[in-house]
């Protein structure tokens, strides 16, 4: 007999083994009066796991309604698998980002391909065919050998996974930070397109319909893996090896094309993953949101463990599993299409019209909960936030301009920093161009995937610049919006919507909640004012270990609509001759820039201001100067400042050369990391219809066949490189490192 059944409830709470589970003592109270009684050892188990961070945001959640989720586009907002926009033509675009951080610390490989295939899950238990995949990451500096070890096996993790399953991975971004060392992010997104008709919800409606397990068996992996997310990593976390998944691309390619079918069917009711906490969640959010109750029979779920309990069952996070509701009697349609792609499919319950969720094993009840209790009841805690004090300090600094006395060794080093350099090595190892659509690929400011039988395309991008949020969260917060907004424009296309993937330390530490309060409103200003609802999202707290917190990291991804392939708008000069204007004004900011790391080795002072309305001014003018054909090409200015995206501009091959001219402060006009800025490329014959759109860009050089970076200040030459020699420092970077 499993060891769980002799534990009595008497012993769950006499030795409080509550606690080990996460849950509180007085959380353990609330179970005990929403219960009447004591839960026993199984019931204990889903308390914990749906009452985790992970599951019900309950210190988050009150931060999360701040978010614009509402807009003319907007289908489907927060609350369901993924978020779903409109774009046209009874077409919509599905997409979701996801953290898998702490399996990815413990368990690289696994934690990041698991958390590949739990984000395309999310998105088809929608209705909608996954179409391309996008992350964010981030690690320790590129020093220490464990840095090295996670970064190269999640990479290998991503790319292990996406390419099985046949969703191609289109971009991303990396950064390298110390604060990372110990907690590395692992932010996955995906992206799906569906038909209006098409959508599905998780919902478990009408009483009586049947409940359906289809995929892989059951195992003992990640049980208890939401409770492992919502709790800091520490040295004992190898222990915690088992809570990380092991996942199957091959099996979910067959439940991608098993489910789609399926969700054609007028016999489907409603479909969800199994994600976090597996069949507890599933169930139980199914049934709370349509306003019913669940009765499963444990002994029908496939399993690939002998003598597995209920606790096990229910806990469990084996991957590539999905839970369906059909209409009663019209079961065996649905588990004959799971059967023609060699998948497994049972009845394992029904939906009930008491709210209760009813497990039932070798004939006993071994759980009866208030489905409510478990998913809408949850606890929400409005936790303290006080004011960073460091943050207090960096505001009294004043704008200082690190010293540069090389400014063309100072741009060597910075196109070789790691978060900065080409990424190529990484994205090298990912498909990029299976299902055949991908028309821009990794390394330009937004992916570009084409929308087959239409003139239009989808622009993808993620993006996230922690060192700014944690000089000031509210401005970082806002940054990262504009800085996705404006890699979406840039590319051609008209921002959409966002998904945002909130990843902060430790929520009972007051500053660290202030962090996210703070993010979260800079966030939501942004969203507002550049009209990008934030349609899904996902929360991961507790990234710190030994007492020290990653910087706040708030991911956003963004989905934008390219109206016409004609619009389409690359990052990298074209031609010899074509005119070279700066949009945007430089200031001396350097709080959080690559410069003061480089230089300083610190990141403080102020970070670079935000004016939302004037770069939702510049945004709408160059989008309008793309689509009347006038831009050659766009890139937007980030890390680096104007020096690293004018050599990022002629990185593409073809030879080209640049003659610029700077005035002022050279350090200020190369290096500075001011907001709202782009760099582009014009026809000389249309110069004169581009100054008329776009108002605040001047011309400072042009492109031309020399091969060389030139650039000259007062009439003298300040930097004179040859581009081969930058390209093969900023492509040759990373790897070096890993040697």
């Amino acid at each position: 007999m499993p060891l769980t059944y002799n534990i009595s409830p008497e012993k769950v709470e006499q030795e409080k083994l509550y606690l080990g589970m996460g849950l509180s003592d007085e959380e353990y109270a609330k179970v005990k009066h929403i219960l009447q009684r004591r839960p026993n050892f199984t019931e204990t188990g889903i308390f914990s796991v749906m009452w985790s961070e992970h599951c019900s945001y309950k210190t988050s959640k009150p931060l999360l309604k701040k978010f614009p989720s509402h807009g003319p586009h907007v289908l489907q907002g927060p609350g369901e698998g993924a978020g779903v926009v409109d774009i046209g033509d009874g077409q919509a675009v599905v997409f979701k980002v996801e953290s898998h951080n702490h399996p990815s610390a413990v368990e690289p490989y696994q934690g990041a391909a698991t958390g590949v295939g739990g984000i395309i899950r999310d998105v088809f238990s929608m209705g909608a065919r996954p179409v391309a995949l996008m992350n964010s990451l981030r690690f320790g500096n590129l020093a220490t050998g464990r840095t090295k070890y996670l970064f190269q096996e999640v990479v290998h993790g991503i790319a292990g996974y996406g390419n099985c399953v046949g969703v191609p991975t289109v971009g991303g971004e990396v950064q390298f930070d110390d604060s990372y060392e110990e907690n590395p992010l692992v932010n996955a997104m995906c992206v799906g397109l569906i038909n209006h008709d098409d959508i599905q919800k998780g919902v478990a409606s009408g009483a009586g319909n049947t409940v359906i397990y289809a995929g892989a068996p059951t195992g003992r992996d990640g049980i208890h893996g939401a409770t492992f997310a919502s709790d800091d990593l520490s040295d004992e976390s190898d222990a915690d090896r088992p809570s990380v998944q092991v996942g199957d691309p091959f099996m979910e390619k067959l439940l991608i094309e098993a489910c789609l079918e399926v969700s054609h069917s007028d016999a489907l009711v409603g479909m969800q993953d199994m994600g976090a906490a597996g069949l507890t969640s599933s169930a139980s959010e199914m049934a709370s949101k349509a306003g019913t109750g669940i009765t499963m029979n444990l002994d029908f779920v496939p399993q690939r463990e002998q003598d597995m309990n209920a606790y096990e069952l229910m806990l469990s996070e084996s991957q590539e599993r999905m839970l369906l509701v059909v209409k009663q009697g019209r079961e065996q349609e649905i588990i004959n299409v799971f059967e023609k792609y060699g998948l497994q499919a049972v009845t394992v319950g029904e939906v009930t019209k008491e709210k209760s969720f009813l497990l039932k094993q070798h004939g006993e009840i071994v759980a009866n909960i208030p489905v409510d209790a478990l998913a809408e009841e949850a606890p929400v805690y409005q936790m303290p936030a006080k004011e960073a004090a460091y943050v207090k300090a960096f505001q009294q600094m004043e704008h200082a301009v690190p010293h540069v006395g090389d400014h063309t060794a100072m741009l060597k080093q910075l196109l070789q920093q790691p978060t900065i350099a080409s990424k190529e090595s990484v994205y090298d190892q990912y498909d990029s161009m299976v299902q055949t659509n991908t028309v821009v690929t990794p390394g330009s400011d937004s992916a570009v995937i084409r929308i087959k039988g239409t003139d239009k395309a989808l622009a993808i991008t993620t993006d996230c610049n922690s060192r700014y949020i944690y000089l000031d969260p509210k401005i970082g917060g806002r940054i990262a919006v504009a800085e996705a907004a404006r890699n979406i424009v840039s590319s051609g296309a008209r921002p959409l919507g966002l998904t945002d993937g909130l990843n902060f330390g430790n929520p009972t530490n007051p500053e660290v909640f202030w962090q996210m309060k703070q993010s979260v409103e800079g966030m939501s200003e942004a969203a507002c004012i550049l009209k990008t609802p934030v349609v899904s999202g996902n929360v991961s707290l507790y990234n710190q270990s030994n007492g020290r917190s990653i910087f706040p990291t708030p991911v956003v991804g963004m989905v934008g609509l390219i109206e016409s392939l004609d619009h389409l708008t690359p990052s990298f000069f074209q031609e010899p001759g074509d005119l070279i204007y700066l949009i945007g004004e430089t200031k001396a900011e350097f709080g959080g820039s690559e410069l003061q790391n480089v230089v300083e080795g610190v990141y403080e002072g102020k970070a670079p201001a935000s004016d939302l309305h004037v770069d939702a001014d510049r945004q709408e003018q160059l989008l309008a100067a793309i689509q009347e054909g006038l831009i050659r090409s766009a890139h937007d200015l980030a890390e680096g400042g104007l020096g690293v995206a004018l050599a990022e501009s002629i990185f593409n091959g073809k030879g080209l050369g640049l003659e610029a001219g700077i005035s002022g402060d050279p350090t200020v006009a190369l290096f500075s990391e001011s907001q709202s800025r782009f760099l582009v490329s014009v026809k000389p014959d249309q110069q004169r219809q581009f100054e008329a759109t776009v108002a605040d860009a001047s011309q400072f050089g042009s492109v031309t066949d020399s091969g060389k970076f030139v650039v000259r200040v007062d009439d003298g030459v300040l930097i004179e490189e040859d581009v081969q020699i930058l390209h093969d420092l900023w492509k040759g970077a990373i790897p070096c490192l890993l040697k």
